[in-house]
């Protein structure tokens, strides 16, 4: 039987032939290629694995194989100057599920799981079942299904999974530790302090200018899981700790604040503006605001939530699209700090700086004459006097006093469009105060190339141009403080994560503007204006300087129509002797009866003065007169006897009437530590129970004298708000009403102020 060699047929009994050399070559070419092709695909194959998906692959497997969970750094904390913090990070828990690890359960039990997990869930995190269960079936080893919960959430949710222990759910539910963002003080300096997003991101305010200091590093967890996705134990782990982010310690004050904010508040409610009001207290010789305070505000623990007033606004409103709309546009309006991103037309406040450039350029002095007639021409264009009837003749301390417009035009005249060009730009106004607080608006105003007599005119007393408030009480320091233009900030210092000092910022002086000569005289022309002009803005005890304002809103009067649309403000400096506080109140849109800024503003700079200053430690010194109005502390008189407490109060300048005929006092009115006028009434009681009801009088449209007399025949106390030494001033408000029913010995707060100025 034949067979094949090579290829070739041997027949039986034939000899064999071996191949040529030939032949052995080809077939080694043949065997090379094969192998050679083989190589080429294997190659292939491998640079596609490791090189070209190389990424993907090992991603793969490190997911299979490793859990890598971040830590989260926690935020650092935000402190007022005297340490009180207010923002800070407390711990919180994100809730995760791995699907991954319920898909290798048998059909059934993996159905009961989820529904197990979903129900339980939803229930204890107030959300959708069918979303938490749509979680359950996601491919994938971590599914995030709350973020931020609270500790009490987080151990509802640990109760759950030990009640359904049977069914292992701790295999499949787990806590990650976190933080969260908490604000002690609710709505103290939010629009300054701003808040952060879902991620701990700053998204405006402080926590958005500071974002990278206050963020810190993140730390990781890496772990081997098994085939279920949860931790082996006893395998491989690597922990990297995280590291706090940088602390801040402002320059704010938390009573400084919550004293602007207060007095700021009431004065919003009182005159009904409309659109909002900021007040800033700042040192004008170092540039640190104690106090930056914007009404209406938020609560930066929830800043997504609107106020009730805007939110009926919302709700009135049927379109989604549009109340969609809406309610972006208030919740912006909500967050916008007024102080730094706003811009508005100064008005007479600018007075002072038209001043300080006329005085160092050496064009008037405070006893040069002008004289008004009631309105002043310049190229044409005629201005009106607040007072029609005109001022007649008078020197620069009575016209900056009687904030008279044609006085200060001919004063513009007098320094020329170049030379005001370049103190308006010395002065800071043509750029940016550079405040550490996102969003600084950028003023606009009349270039020295585009300025002519008529434009000269109008910006010599504060209109026509528009700057911002932060911009304004920058210039005004330096007006006052020897001349020189400061850096405001807010930022003092920065810590570490052991509470180290790693960074301070110290005063910025950019530039000395005016002479200390200018400026000396700059505040003896204020504290004129506030004695004889801005009577509202005295402070008992204390030299004040003060210039108010008011300003149309131009643009907005020529959109809308309406033409009762004004901003009223006030600045005042003190000590004025050698000055170190400045406080800025600007009121926007007031719809009362009332808009001049000495009238509406002012009387809010006193209060806020009247309470910083002591508390600042500055000592007052008080007149004969003022001493008359002084608001006196009540003495604790409770549980003493009916002698001893007679004694007390009369050694505090205070008059007593006893009710019940008991040995020892068991009750007073007011109570201890209460502040009311010299010469109050302190009703003690002798005998527990009853009180003695009195009518509240009508206290208003009264001198202070005359208040203080019906108050002691009416059996109540009152406490005095704002200037009552000059001018016979008339309370024009009390914090309770007339005729109401109340204890005797109550305390009612009675408001004084003089309703006729005007600062045109």
């Amino acid at each position: 039987m034949p067979t094949l060699v090579f290829g070739f047929r041997k027949e039986a009994g034939a000899v064999a032939v071996k191949p040529g050399k030939m032949m052995v070559t080809r077939a080694i070419i043949v065997m090379t290629a094969l192998i050679l092709a083989l190589s080429i695909v294997s190659g292939a194959s491998l640079v596609n694995i490791m090189v070209i998906n190389g990424e993907k692959y090992q991603n793969d497997a490190s997911e299979q194989q490793l859990y890598d969970s971040l830590v989260t750094a926690p935020r650092g904390d935000i402190y007022d100057r005297n340490m009180q913090k207010l923002a800070t990070s407390s711990p919180a828990w994100t809730v995760y599920i791995t699907p991954n690890g319920i898909k290798k359960l048998k059909a059934d039990e993996a159905t009961k799981v989820k529904e197990k997990i979903a129900e339980g869930l939803s229930e204890i995190l107030e959300l959708d079942y069918e979303t938490v269960y749509s979680y359950c079936e996601k491919n994938s080893y971590y599914v995030i299904v709350k973020k931020k919960i609270e500790k009490t959430v987080a151990d509802e949710i640990r109760q759950f999974l030990i009640d359904n222990k049977d069914l292992e759910l701790t295999q499949y539910v787990g806590l990650d530790e976190t933080t969260k963002r908490y604000y002690p003080n609710e709505n103290l300096a939010s629009v300054v302090l701003g808040f952060v997003g879902s991620d701990d991101q700053g998204l405006s305010g402080i926590e958005s200018y500071y974002d990278n200091d206050l963020t810190g590093i993140a730390g990781r967890v890496v772990a081997a899981k098994n085939a279920a996705g949860t931790n082996m134990p006893f395998s491989y782990e690597k922990v990297e700790e995280a590291t706090q982010g940088k602390s801040l310690v402002l320059t704010l004050d938390s009573y400084v604040q919550y004293t602007a904010e207060k007095y700021l508040e009431n004065a919003i409610e009182a005159n009904q503006i409309a659109e909002r009001g900021a007040a800033v207290v700042m040192n004008v010789n170092t540039g640190a605001i104690l106090a930056m305070a914007v009404k209406g505000d938020f609560d930066p623990n929830d800043p997504f939530t609107l106020s009730s007033a805007d939110q009926e606004k919302v709700d009135a409103v049927t379109d989604e699209e549009e109340k969609k709309t809406l309610k972006s546009e208030l919740l912006n309006r909500q967050w916008r700090n007024k102080a730094v991103s706003d811009t508005y037309e100064p008005g007479s406040v600018f007075k002072v700086v038209t001043a300080s450039i006329a005085i160092e350029e050496n064009l008037v002095n405070k006893n040069s004459s002008f004289y008004c007639n009631g309105h002043a021409t310049v190229a044409g264009q005629r201005y009106s006097c607040h007072k029609r009837t005109g001022h007649g003749s008078q020197n620069l301390m009575q016209a900056i006093s009687n904030s008279c417009n044609p006085a200060f035009i001919t004063i513009g005249q007098f320094i020329g469009v170049s030379t005001f060009s370049k103190y308006f730009k010395a002065f800071g106004l043509t750029e940016k105060t550079g405040i550490d607080l996102p969003g600084e608006a950028t003023s606009t105003y009349h270039k020295e190339e585009n300025m002519g007599p008529v434009e000269l005119s109008s910006s010599s007393f504060g209109q026509t141009f528009n700057v911002t408030p932060i911009q304004l009480i920058t210039a005004i320091a330096a007006a006052v403080n020897g001349g020189y233009l400061v850096q405001p900030h807010l930022v003092e210092k920065k810590l570490d994560e052991n509470g180290k000092t790693v960074e301070t910022v110290s005063t910025s002086y950019k530039r000395q503007v005016i002479s200390e000569t200018t400026s000396a005289t700059i505040r003896e022309l204020m504290q004129y204006v506030s004695e004889n002009g801005a009577k509202n803005s005295l402070v008992a005890g204390y030299n004040i300087g003060a210039k108010t304002g008011t300003s149309q809103k131009v643009a907005k009067i020529q959109a809308t129509g309406d033409h009762y649309l004004y901003i009223g403000s006030c600045v005042t400096v003190a000590p004025i002797e050698n000055p170190e506080i400045a406080v800025l109140v600007l009121l926007d849109e007031p719809k009362g009866d009332k808009y001049y800024g000495g009238v509406i503003s002012a009387p809010v700079n006193s209060q806020i003065m009247a309470d910083v200053l002591p508390y600042l430690g500055y000592e007052p010194s008080y007149s004969e007169e003022e001493l008359k109005s002084l608001t006196l502390t009540v003495p604790d008189t409770v549980g003493a006897t009916v002698e001893d407490a007679k004694s007390k109060i009369t050694s505090a300048k205070l008059q007593y009437k006893v009710v019940g005929s008991g040995e020892n006092v068991v009750r007073q009115l007011p109570e201890a530590g209460s502040k009311v006028i010299s010469g109050g009434v302190v009703i003690v009681y002798t005998e527990e129970g009853g009180s003695e009801k009195v009518t509240v009088p009508n206290l208003v449209g009264l001198t202070a004298t005359e208040v203080n007399e019906i108050a002691a025949s009416s059996n109540v106390n009152v406490e005095f708000s704002g200037n009552t030494e000059s001018g016979g001033l008339k309370s024009y408000k009390q914090s309770i009403e007339a005729g109401q029913s109340v204890d005797a010995g109550t305390i009612i707060t009675v408001y004084f102020r003089d309703e006729e100025v005007v600062d045109g």
